[in-house]
Formats: C-alpha cells, structure tokens, sequence
C-alpha cells in the first residue's frame, strides 16, 4: 500500500491515547460532535465575508481566534507540534496547511480553510474552499469535483462497508473527471483525540480494508489536483504544494457512522458548502 504523511501527527502528549484499536462511540459521544461541528462549520460560514481581494490570510487566522474565544471553543492546530496558528489557509496550488500569514488574496484566487474547534473536548473538524471573487472556469470546475469527490466517499459510508470503498469511490470519480488524487495525506478518526485511527485513505479498492461498524467517528478530506497528484514540501515544513504548480482543492467533513448510513456533523448551517461558486451536487 502507498505510504502517507500526516504532518499534524500527535505530539508525544497525545501519542499516549492514541492506538490502533478502532473506538466506537455511543449517543453523547454524537450529542457533542454535533455541537463541535456545528460551531465549526458556523465558523466557516461566516469567514465567507472576509474573502475578498486585499484581506490578508492572517485576519483570518484572528477571526477563527476570536470567534473560537467568544464561543468557548480552542483551536485544535494552535500549538498542536509546534504549529504557530488557528487554522490553515491553502492557496491555489498549495494543497494543505498553508499558513495564515500576511500574504494578501487577490481576484481570482480560490482558497481552503480548515478549521478545527475543541468544544467541550470534542473536536469539530471541516474545511471548505473559497473563491476570490469572480474565479476562472477551470478553478470553479476543480472546486465543483473536490466536493462531489468528497460526498461520493461520505455516500460509500454505511455499516458492512469497507474502508477501501471510500478511497475507491473518491479515486473513481476523480480519475473520471480527469483530475488527480493526492496520496500523501488522508482523513482520520477523531473525537477526543485530534487525529486518531483509522487512517481514511483518498484511494483504494472496494470491499478491502477494515469493516465499517456503528459508532466509528472520521473524517473525510480528499485533496484534489487539476494536474498530477505528486507534492512536495516547502521550506517551513509544514506547507505542501503541487509539484506541478496546478491548482489544487480539498473539502473536509467530520462524519459519524450511523446504523443505517453516515451523520455529517459539520455541514453548513447555511448552505454555503463552497462560497463564490455553485455546486451541482450538494445533497448529503
């Protein structure tokens, strides 16, 4: 199997609670990845008004403080391995866990936010993309193909499943629309614990891998590229980019497996899956 690289990895901290055992959550468990997610994904909602040519990438990353401050949330990446911010802002072709720093947006630029907000000890953990005003045709396509490759993996959740039938579902659908998968960085359990097993790899073959069981807690987070799927890191260590310089996108849901199917835990409250543009398949 492909090997993968998760660069927010648990600090030694929180390695102690981590295992490979898959946890099953019962009904409180959902009751406050609900709140969690729904304050995330209000979070997301309303950094839709700060996406506008000249905001800098750094009056972001202070409205998530504040916003989680206010709500007597914390963010989960601050800190979290020595990683200096609120939340991560990815610009055109960088693909994930790009600092929210005093770079400005400009007209045109499509950007993902990702954000995760600790309330009550749960953790609520999303990221959406964003359009710079008016976006060009190929961007808002590339866009368009991330979500529906996310929601065709969200779709393959269900109880008897298998793990390789969300990676394949979202391989299959990308590869249909001529666009490229990343394979370096994948979803993951969470909860209580940031990043938990399993691992919820973006590719994969149907009916192989660990069985899906009631009660499991991920995520979702395909990363998709208008080129090839190869990255590579920057200097800082932590910003990956397209290796060919082509744009990339990436949407991310925390999700609950349910006896008959999957619960999104951080949906839009308001129905902006992805700000800027229009998706042809939102229904979850």
């Amino acid at each position: 199997m492909d090997s993968y690289i998760d660069v927010f990895a648990a600090p030694k901290a929180e390695q102690a609670r981590r295992t490979e055992s898959i946890k099953l959550y019962g009904p409180d468990a959902f009751k406050g990845m609900r709140r969690a997610g729904d304050l995330t994904a209000r979070c997301l909602d309303d950094i839709a008004d700060l996406i506008c040519a000249g905001t800098a990438l750094s009056h972001i990353n202070t409205f998530v403080l504040n916003f989680a401050a206010k709500h007597g949330a914390k963010p989960a990446t601050l800190g979290y391995k020595g990683y200096p911010y609120a939340c991560c802002t990815s610009v055109n072709h960088v693909v994930c866990h790009g600092f929210p720093n005093e770079k400005k947006l400009r007209d045109g630029d499509i950007v993902n936010v990702d954000v995760t907000l600790i309330l009550d000890g749960w953790h609520g953990d999303s990221s959406r993309m964003y359009v710079v005003g008016k976006s060009k045709r190929k961007a808002e396509r590339l866009i368009q193909i991330a979500h529906e490759a996310m929601m065709q993996g969200i779709r393959a959740v269900r109880p008897g499943a298998r793990l390789g039938d969300i990676g394949h579902a979202i391989q299959t659908y990308a590869y249909s629309e001529r666009c490229s998968v990343v394979r370096e960085f994948c979803g993951h359990g969470i909860g209580q614990v940031f990043h938990d097993s399993p691992d919820i790899l973006n590719f994969g073959k149907a009916g192989t891998g660990l069985e899906l069981r009631e009660g499991m807690i991920f995520t979702v987070e395909p990363m998709i590229n208008l080129g090839r799927g190869e990255v590579k890191m920057l200097e800082d260590d932590w910003t990956a980019v397209t290796r060919d310089k082509s744009l990339s996108a990436q949407f991310e849901h925390s999700i609950g497996v349910t006896s008959d199917g999957f619960e999104v835990f951080t949906r839009s409250p308001s129905g902006l899956h992805a700000p800027g543009i229009e998706l042809p398949t939102v229904s979850e």
